[in-house]
């Protein structure tokens, strides 16, 4: 073999053995930015369903606080038809503000969640809906002392304290901080 040869020889082992080098480096630090990207994907996910479910259980309380300030309206023995129109619309206010959080939670998944949310909704929904009609069963009767209203919308209360419970610990687990 002739120094020329050799020499090209050389070059040729040099340049493949560089371009192996630089491609194992790209692969490398592709993996490394994939996985990088993944974990930043994870730790965002896992945000965004903490906030909806944070959101989601701040609602159903505040319409739960709503309602039950609506039930005392009704038992107060001076409150007008006024005071039974002023509850009716805070009860939709925080229902509204309730059904958007539990839009937000079917978005953000996972199905369990979702799906518990859902149950919650449905409960949530039964409950607002029998305070809207005591409400306006109240203003027509012109008395909120109706006590197959008064029985109806505690036991609605009191339905939806295990679907409550159930979404807490349905977002838990997909949060991963069920011990």
């Amino acid at each position: 073999m002739d120094a020329s040869t050799a020499a090209i020889l050389g070059a040729a082992i040099g340049a493949t053995g560089g371009l192996g080098g630089g491609l194992l480096t790209l692969f490398t630090q592709t993996r490394h930015l994939n996985a990088q990207h993944q974990a930043e994907h994870t730790r965002w996910s896992a945000d965004m369903r903490r906030e909806t479910y944070t959101a989601l259980l701040t609602a159903t309380k505040q319409l739960s606080n709503i309602l039950w300030k609506a039930s005392d309206q009704l038992h107060e023995p001076t409150a007008t038809a006024t005071d039974w129109h002023t509850a009716f619309r805070d009860v939709h206010d925080a229902w509204t503000h309730f059904s958007a959080a539990s839009a937000a939670v079917s978005l953000a998944g996972p199905h369990a969640v979702a799906a518990s949310a859902d149950r919650l909704r449905h409960a949530m929904n039964h409950w607002e809906m029998l305070s809207g009609a005591w409400i306006r069963t109240a203003i027509r009767e012109e008395t909120g002392q109706l006590q197959d209203y008064e029985t109806r919308f505690v036991e609605a209360a009191n339905a939806k304290k295990p679907l409550e419970e159930a979404f807490q610990l349905a977002a838990r687990k997909a949060l991963g901080t069920e011990a």
